[in-house]
Order: structure tokens, then sequence, then C-alpha cells
């Protein structure tokens, strides 16, 4: 891959741009009916959602998988990568589709973006999936007191520093591949070679492994900021949207041992489901299961 127009992979969906909060977002769309977004995690773009996008548009729904911002495709600005603008780039996305609501499902960092989007934009917000990711309150009280989770996410950590983790992602595929197959479940047939290729290409992308680490500097100065308190206060209010969570036991970024409690955030019907055999990568890992436990679960969520 050389430029952003490489991850414009074809496949039975339709590539378009629009324009939402200040930036230009590339989207892979599929069907119609009601809007359903699809946020990928790092260290991926639009394409992990692949084997969900046809089947959630085939169930009568409009599938909008997109480049978070600094991915793929999208825009790149050099600032704009905390939760609050990651979910006000969700809320613009929906209405630059010409919708006013939708359902938001996100995986890993795209999940703890879809569980702040209840709190910091409800009008846009008909119901929310979170795979490989609890609450955010739950996964930072985790990795507080939990030993193994402080210790699975030692990689926020490194990603602190100034320019090196940015060097290093793109040196080679190797620090991509290390997190594929750390995060994944031991084993499994993923990453593929075709998808370690894809996704170090992308991240090489100019600006994207900046970006990328941008977004996890923030999740981790917030620890120690003012403002810390503040969101957490935010994010924290009972959600009375319908909530699916999903959960690899084999994960190894987010361990399933330590997601349990995100309930008691949620008023609204909660739906969780563990998946064996799965790591932190679920709709290329067990894609069956997610795409069946997601259209089960949209079929349920009020228009």
């Amino acid at each position: 891959m050389s430029d952003a127009a490489s991850v414009l992979l074809d496949g039975p969906w339709q590539h378009e741009y629009v324009a939402a909060n200040g930036a230009r977002f590339h989207v892979a769309l599929a069907g119609d009916g009601p809007l359903v977004v699809l946020l990928h995690t790092f260290p991926q773009f639009w394409w992990a959602w692949r084997h969900q996008i046809t089947a959630v548009a085939d169930a009568g729904f409009r599938a909008a998988a997109v480049d978070l911002r600094g991915f793929g495709a999208s825009d790149k600005p050099p600032k704009g990568y905390d939760t609050y603008t990651a979910t006000a780039d969700a809320a613009a996305v929906i209405r630059s589709l010409g919708e006013e609501r939708a359902v938001v499902v996100g995986a890993g960092l795209g999940g703890w973006t879809a569980w702040a989007m209840p709190s910091l934009q409800p009008a846009f917000t008909r119901g929310i999936a979170a795979l490989s990711m609890p609450h955010p309150a739950i996964i930072q009280r985790a990795a507080r007191h939990d030993r193994a989770q402080r210790a699975a996410m030692g990689f926020l950590a490194r990603l602190q520093w100034p320019f090196r983790p940015e060097r290093s992602l793109v040196r080679d595929d190797t620090e991509v591949r290390g997190y594929l197959t750390s995060w994944a479940a031991p084993g499994g047939a993923f990453p593929s070679d075709e998808e370690v290729s894809r996704y170090a290409a992308a991240l090489a992308l100019p600006f994207v492994a900046h970006s990328a680490a941008e977004y996890y500097r923030w999740i981790g100065r917030n620890q120690i900021r003012f403002d810390g308190p503040l969101f957490q206060r935010r994010v924290s209010g009972l959600i009375d949207v319908p909530v699916l969570h999903l959960q690899g036991r084999q994960d190894g970024c987010i361990l399933e041992s330590a997601t349990h409690g995100s309930q008691r955030y949620v008023r609204g019907p909660y739906t969780y489901r563990a998946i064996d055999g799965a790591g932190h990568f679920l709709a290329e890992e067990a894609p069956t299961q997610v795409t069946t436990a997601l259209l089960e679960w949209l079929a349920t969520v009020p228009a």
C-alpha cells in the first residue's frame, strides 16, 4: 500500500467519503434500512468488519464500516484523538449519511467509543454493541487493581513515548504481527499472513501510526490529568439504550476475567456473551458467532 486509496478494497460494498466534524471520513456501505455504524479497533481499519457488512445488510439494515479518524482512508489531522472527538465524529458521520440516529457497534478501541456514545452523544444513539471492551469504568478499574490486566495493557505505557512507537510500528510488519498474534486466541487461524500484511501496510500509511498512538496517549494521560475524573463522571451515567457486550474468552489484551460488571452502568436491556476459542479480534476470529449474536440482538433494538 502506498496511499490511502489502497485500503479501498473491492467487495459487495460501496466506498464513499463523507464530510463530518471538520474532517473527511471513508465509509464502506452496504444495504438499506436502519443505520448500523461499525467502528474498528487498533491496529486495523474498516476491513476488519468484512464478514459482518454484507450479513448486516442482508438482514435489512444499512451497514457503514467507518475508518476512524487517523486510520485507513479517513483524514489524519494532527489532533482530535480524544474520546469526546471520537464520539462527535461518529455522530457527525451518522448525520452526514442522512440519518438522525444509529446503532453503534465498536470493537476494542471502537468499543470504547461505542460505550461513550449514550452519554456524550445520546441524541444519535439507538443502541450500542461493544466487542472486546467493557464499560470504560470497568476496564480502568481493572487496569489499576488487576495485575494480570495491567500487564496485558503494558502496550499503553509504551505508546506514551513520543516518536519511538511510530517508528517501531512502521519499520516492518513485526510489531503489527505481534499485536495481532498476542491479542488473538492462541493456536487459531487468525491472523493469516494476508491479514498481517494488510494491517501492517495500512498502519504504515503516512500519519496513521501517529494517529493510532494518539488515541492511546489520550486514554493513558487521562488517568493522571485533572479532566480524567470528569470524563469518568460523564460516561458513568446509566445507559438507557440496548447494549450488546461480546467478549472473547482468550483475549490477550482485554482479559475476560476483567470485563465483568458493565451491566451496572446499563439501565436498558443488556446482553452479554463470552465466546470460546476467540481473542480480541472477534469479528474475524469468530465471524459466524459474532454475526449471529449481532443480528439476533439488532432484531430486538427498537426503531
